[in-house]
């Protein structure tokens, strides 16, 4: 049962979600995992590139095959790869977002950051677009531990409503632009939204009960949440 008092909390990923895919920070960071997969495996350029994307398909994120069958330091990792993004040439603070963002009602909803990056890159990549002050809080992939899930595994999702202090699935609402995430959220009962790129074919099946193109369609999906225009 929903706690009729709670407050409900919208989740935005970050990367290719709050910036476009067309900014390449995801070609930038795959030539960075296939560099680390060679060089601290010791594979060939292919077969690198085989190995990071069967990790990528199994478990949502390169890192966590990494870790679990190859015992690699993901904090070393998240140094080489994440940190070592020259992000501040591609990402610029986006006033549009920005409008976005401020548009919605937070009497009526709370804005979480939830993202498979560690908390170094999410916070780097909000403070960039401008918008860091945004969001009350976020809920990353804690390469620190020493077991971490990231989406799409259930437990990432409640380790996020923990985090984000929302008991009620019907009270959990979120954006992002992978379509194994957006399943398995939808799966859990949040209501979902997948964020196509403009560019992108429509998947075979949709991923969740809300698709869209650009982030502006929340305001359509979700008027509820924003603040009447005057």
């Amino acid at each position: 049962m929903a706690n009729q008092g709670e407050k409900p909390v919208f989740f935005f990923d970050i990367d290719n979600c709050l910036y476009p895919k067309s900014t390449k920070v995801s070609r930038m960071m795959c030539e960075l995992i296939d560099k680390y997969f060679e060089t601290h495996l010791s594979l060939s350029q292919e077969d690198a590139n085989q190995l990071h994307l069967k990790y990528y398909k199994e478990y949502g994120l390169a890192i966590e095959g990494l870790v679990r069958h190859h015992k690699v330091d993901a904090l070393d990792y998240n140094t080489k790869v994440d940190d070592a993004l020259p992000l501040e040439d591609v990402i610029k603070p986006n006033p549009t977002l920005r409008k976005l963002l401020e548009d919605i009602d937070r009497s009526k909803v709370r804005l979480w950051l939830f993202t498979n990056a560690y908390i170094t890159h999410g916070k780097r990549v909000v403070k960039l677009l401008g918008v860091d002050d945004q969001f009350e809080g976020i809920t990353y992939c804690d390469y620190g531990s020493e077991k971490f899930f990231c989406k799409p595994h259930t437990e990432m999702f409640e380790k996020a409503m923990k985090e984000a202090g929302v008991e009620s699935v019907k009270n959990c609402y979120f954006v992002d632009d992978s379509h194994l995430n957006c399943k398995a959220a939808h799966a859990l009962g949040w209501t979902t939204a997948h964020l196509l790129d403009p560019r992108d074919p429509d998947p075979e099946h949709k991923a969740s009960q809300y698709q869209i193109r650009s982030l502006e369609e929340l305001r359509e999906i979700f008027p509820q949440f924003f603040k009447s225009s005057s």
